[in-house]
């Protein structure tokens, strides 16, 4: 059990670290040949901050382990509203802008979606066309805003990764570290996973759900609460609505392509819900425009507990 979690947190690690590397490389990369900077913020960043959760589902899928990968994303996006918004509520007021209402409602559209083609499953590729094809939607009206709302896309000020002088051998660097780390990383953290969903006697899927779904969102937590010791909260709410949207349409669609995605039973009849649940709250604020404060963060928090006591 010991160096089953010990792989765990190395996978993590390496996922953290390599994940970084790719972004830096690729935003570099992309802009040093040209690519305009509104491009690159909607598919490189977007893509490569999720690359960790992507190469862990498609894994999981290659080692026979599909609940493990469907539990991550589910998981996932259940841990992103309840933990990585309601942890940094505790520290400072995360401010909800009512602009974020047409990002909202693409992720309900995409929660939705997904509910409906799990109980339609096991999901395959064709489904997975379906959800690729919502991303490529989502993508285009994002593009389509964003242009509206910029003088100019060669900026790239706040484009995460970004270094000014960046050398070509640094970006290779990057990239050979984020492409060759990424899959050790996630074939480590798969093993561990699985090893320990057998010794405690649990399915791979609360696995999923739980362990690694709280890993791969640390990154997404670890920002948000450092932002919100900054007092910029703000970033945490988009943050967390873009990493669900990709989560649900761009995992899920791309990971269906290496084999099939049975649902299991429980999935479909307690944590499709909550996540749908745990989604639908952020509507609440959205709509009224009030921010999440400590009441309500110590809320979010309760309810993930409660969540995960049930789960075992």
């Amino acid at each position: 059990m010991i160096l089953d979690i010990g792989m765990i947190v190395a996978g993590l690690a390496l996922l953290v670290v390599a994940g970084d590397f790719l972004v830096k490389g690729a935003v570099n990369l992309s802009l040093k040949l040209g690519v305009p900077a509104l491009i690159v913020g909607l598919t490189v960043v977007a893509f490569g901050t999720s690359a960790p959760e992507l190469l862990v589902s498609v894994d999981a899928i290659l080692d026979g382990v599909p609940d493990l990968a469907l539990g991550n994303v589910v998981g996932s996006n259940i841990a992103n509203i309840l933990l990585v918004l309601g942890i940094p509520a505790i520290i400072a007021a995360v401010p909800v802008a009512r602009s974020l209402m047409s990002d909202f409602l693409t992720m309900m559209g995409a929660t939705l979606l997904f509910i409906l083609l799990a109980f339609l499953g096991p999901i395959t590729w064709i489904h997975g066309l379906v959800l690729l094809a919502g991303l490529g939607l989502m993508l285009w009206h994002s593009y389509a805003r964003a242009s509206a709302h910029r003088r100019s896309a060669s900026e790239a000020d706040d484009l995460e990764g970004v270094e000014e002088g960046i050398s070509g051998l640094k970006i290779a660097i990057y990239l050979l570290g984020g492409i060759i780390g990424l899959p050790v990383g996630a074939n480590l953290l798969v093993a561990g996973a699985t090893d320990v969903a057998t010794a405690l006697g649990v399915s791979e899927a609360v696995i999923g759900l739980t362990l690694v779904a709280i890993g791969t969102s640390l990154p997404e937590l670890a920002t948000t609460v450092a932002a919100a010791f900054r007092r910029e909260a703000g970033v945490a709410m988009g943050n967390v609505i873009g990493s669900n949207i990709f989560n649900l349409l761009a995992i899920i669609g791309i990971a269906s392509f290496f084999g099939d995605m049975p649902v299991p039973e429980t999935m479909l009849r307690v944590d499709l819900w909550v996540m749908l649940a745990s989604s639908a709250l952020l509507g609440i604020f959205v709509v009224t425009g009030r921010s999440i404060g400590r009441i309500a963060g110590v809320l979010l928090i309760a309810a993930y507990v409660a969540y995960v006591v049930q789960m075992f």
